[in-house]
């Protein structure tokens, strides 16, 4: 049974894609560790296989992956260059492998390995195996229930206003700008035939209030002037989930 699968950048067919078991593990570099003369810089439990990097800016051993039952690691074995894992589903999610880190923890189902190499950026891709998850039993009848941490209506305007902010950056240009609120005027008319300038800029400012980016004007403390509210909100949106590419079907039916 397969764990994880590893497909090199310009994979042409299935057959080019690595498979990996639990226990199993996959160096990574300019040449396989045989032929360049060098080993990695540790030894590793399980079978460990090569995936070839053609490039003169990748290090002979570059790196190594592992393969668990729920997870996988990597490994940097660079001296200087900090690799990024990101989350392509993620709208910027990503994390950093610094140099000769062993066996970091990758949390992602689908990810996307950079590594810098002279003056490009070179990149393979990891599937990671479905996410399980415990099943949420029923709640108990005894105490006051949790509050929620940010509590959000999807049904109302403010949701779309904040959806539309969102938009780009999750449907995969992590590092998109964001929309004017003009366009978020123009993008939200055929759902809601009223909107104006004014009231998207009141949706955003009730959303930083809302979501504790600044203090309601009922506070004696109005606290300072938030700059860039746009980027602060759509920055703790992704961050914790509150919108997703599914909630984007709140915007289906506003035409491109």
């Amino acid at each position: 049974m397969y764990s994880i699968i590893v497909v090199p950048a310009h994979a042409a067919d299935p057959g080019s894609q690595l498979r990996l078991a639990p226990g199993e593990r996959l160096h990574f570099g300019r040449t396989t560790p045989n032929d360049s003369g060098r080993t990695t810089p540790r030894p590793a439990g399980g079978h460990r296989r090569h995936l070839d990097i053609p490039h003169p800016g990748v290090s002979r051993t570059a790196g190594e992956i592992g393969a668990t039952a729920s997870y996988w690691t990597l490994s940097n074995f660079s001296t200087a260059s900090t690799y990024v894992v990101e989350n392509p589903e993620g709208a910027g999610e990503h994390i950093k492998i610094a140099p000769g880190r062993v066996d970091a923890p990758v949390p992602f189902e689908f990810s996307r390995v950079v590594l810098p190499a002279g003056g490009d950026l070179l990149d393979f891709c990891v599937w990671a195996p479905r996410h399980d998850y415990v099943e949420c039993g029923q709640a108990s009848g005894d105490g006051e229930p949790t509050a929620l941490a940010f509590p959000l209506d999807r049904t109302k305007r403010y949701f779309l206003v904040l959806a539309a902010l969102c938009e780009s950056r999750l449907r995969g240009a992590p590092h998109a700008p964001l929309p004017t609120v003009e366009r978020i005027v123009e993008r939200l008319r055929p759902l809601w035939p009223a909107v104006n300038r004014a009231a998207v800029q009141w949706n955003i400012d009730y959303l930083a209030v809302k979501l504790r980016l600044k203090p309601g004007p009922d506070r004696a403390d109005a606290g300072p002037r938030l700059n860039g509210k746009k980027e602060s909100l759509v920055s703790l949106a992704l961050r914790f989930d509150l919108v997703r590419e599914d909630d984007l079907t709140t915007l289906a039916e506003v035409a491109r």
